[in-house]
């Protein structure tokens, strides 16, 4: 029997070798965006080839490249200040249609990552209602958010939510919603915030051809 061999592929363009390429490593520093209404710190703009490795990480099951994407909210975090007086870091859930289907919630990884980095616990202090996602909606579909249910052992702890991409804000201010009403004291990131201009719809990354030997 010939064994499988499984090739290790950039995230954002696909290239063999690494789980991001010196080309898309250099590609993801820059500028932060824009602060906008929702409030969200986010590390990156949800463009060209930031928004290839975040749907790499997403729809390819790319997670070698989540470290790399979570030192970039870390990055963040640091250069605000918006991490000192932390107590805790959980993640936004994904519906569980969403995790069945990638294998592993991308929040979580993002989540546990930056925890572990800035040396603080990580736990799922979320419930996600319903079956839900944001993925193709409408600005006005996202606005109204899914719901979220906080753990009751919240109350007075300093939360860091962690989410991928935030495009109306909606979904972290939900979560930020359910945690407040437990008592609890929310801090929202993103890795990646979608420009205003392109807040209508965030379209999932659809499946390269596959390539037909000559």
């Amino acid at each position: 029997m010939v064994p499988m061999i499984f090739e290790t592929r950039c995230a954002g363009c696909d290239a063999p070798g690494t789980a991001i390429c010196t080309t898309c490593r250099f590609a993801l520093v820059g500028r932060a965006p824009q602060d906008q209404a929702h409030g969200v710190i986010a590390a990156l703009p949800f463009t060209g080839r930031v928004r290839q490795v975040v749907l790499g990480l997403k729809y390819r099951n790319r997670r070698a490249v989540g470290r790399h994407l979570a030192g970039l909210i870390v990055n963040r975090l640091v250069a605000l200040h918006a991490y000192q007086d932390v107590d805790v870091v959980t993640w936004a859930p994904t519906s569980a249609r969403r995790r069945r289907e990638r294998g592993f919630d991308q929040g979580e990884l993002l989540a546990r990552t930056v925890a572990r980095q800035l040396g603080l616990p990580c736990r799922r202090l979320l419930d996600r209602q319903g079956e839900g996602t944001q993925t193709g909606k409408g600005r006005s579909e996202r606005l109204q958010g899914p719901v979220f249910v906080a753990r009751p052992d919240v109350a007075g702890q300093r939360v860091l939510v962690i989410d991928d991409v935030v495009t109306t804000g909606s979904t972290l201010l939900s979560a930020a919603g359910a945690l407040e009403e437990r008592g609890a004291f929310p801090r929202l990131a993103a890795l990646a915030s979608t420009p205003d201009r392109a807040l209508a719809t965030v379209l999932p990354m659809r499946p390269r051809a596959a390539s037909v030997a000559a």
